[in-house]
């Protein structure tokens, strides 16, 4: 099946559930064919886990959700060697984390070492229990949620945990007329569990290994390296991150135009540059930020 067959199919079939996020629903099939991973961060109520659930759906794939709290293991999410005392031998217990696509609600009120669970997996697509690997299914999505309001008791993700994520979006609220449709749609009985699969697992298969080895034109390349060269002379980014995520159009083979790659800046670049003041450094500025060498100044609150 060639991707586009494959996208048109699993959007017509998430947007029947999702109503009026036509571009976040395109921003997720995008990152699902790149093997990225996607970083929600909204209010609740906006159908971030239905989105999940309908994109498992139409590809006839497991999901699983871990709500993280404050409790939450490392094994709850990785697994755990459980020892059988008849058979006197231990016996492998997958966590949450193997399923094709796993939805990490709130992510942000797990504790760093609950976090780090996911930096392994997310990368390598797989978990290593006991020094023995295990392979997690493919395709293979992480969904992270993260509440931007109520920040008590939460836990900041470190800069390691981001990078990890391909895209960072926003839902938003729907308009008034897809407000009409989702209320009708809740009174016709419309869920995500009454979706049939539109892609099966192979054929979804196929699509991202036709998307990894498509070919992508250097100017392309070059268009969207531009901005991320310019930029650390004008945010505050700490060196060593903008190479993976300046290459990640080209190296994930996600865009073929100049126009989609614009969509780069916002979905997989807006955590990756901080507001700061435009102005370049001067030579002549004593105080500087520590990290860019720009006028501390110029440095707006992150």
């Amino acid at each position: 099946m060639r991707p586009g067959e494959a996208y048109q199919l699993i959007s017509d079939n998430v947007q029947s559930v999702i109503q009026g996020k036509a571009e976040v629903v395109r921003l997720a099939i995008v990152a699902m064919f790149a093997e990225g991973h996607l970083l929600v961060e909204d209010v609740p109520g906006l159908g971030k886990t239905t989105m999940a659930r309908c994109l498992a759906r139409s590809i006839g794939g497991k999901w699983n959700r871990i709500q993280f709290t404050p409790d939450l293991l490392p094994s709850d999410i990785s697994g755990v060697m459980v020892y059988h005392q008849r058979a006197e031998n231990f016996e492998f217990h997958p966590g949450g984390i193997f399923a094709n696509i796993v939805l990490a609600d709130e992510i942000n009120r797990g504790t760093p070492k609950t976090q780090s669970a996911l930096l392994e997996v997310m990368a390598e697509q797989q978990v290593t229990v006991d020094s023995v690997t295990h392979e997690v299914p493919r395709p293979f999505l992480v969904m992270a949620t993260q509440n931007p309001i109520e920040l008590e008791g939460t836990y900041r993700l470190p800069e390691a945990q981001l990078d990890r994520f391909l895209m960072r979006i926003f839902v938003g609220y729907p308009d008034h007329d897809a407000e009409v449709r989702i209320v009708m749609g809740d009174a016709s009985g419309v869920s995500p569990d009454q979706l049939s699969p539109v892609v099966d697992l192979a054929g979804m298969q196929e699509v991202i290994d036709t998307v990894r080895t498509g070919r992508v034109d250097p100017q392309i390349s070059s268009y969207a390296t531009a901005p991320a060269r310019a930029a650390p002379s004008r945010w505050c980014a700490p060196p060593g991150r903008w190479p993976a995520r300046t290459t990640a159009p080209s190296s994930r083979r996600t865009t073929s135009r100049t126009s989609p790659s614009r969509c780069w800046p916002t979905a997989s670049c807006s955590r990756r540059m901080p507001p700061c003041a435009s102005t370049p450094p001067t030579k002549s500025s004593t105080t500087c930020c520590a990290r860019c060498r720009c006028p501390a100044s110029a440095c707006q609150p992150r």
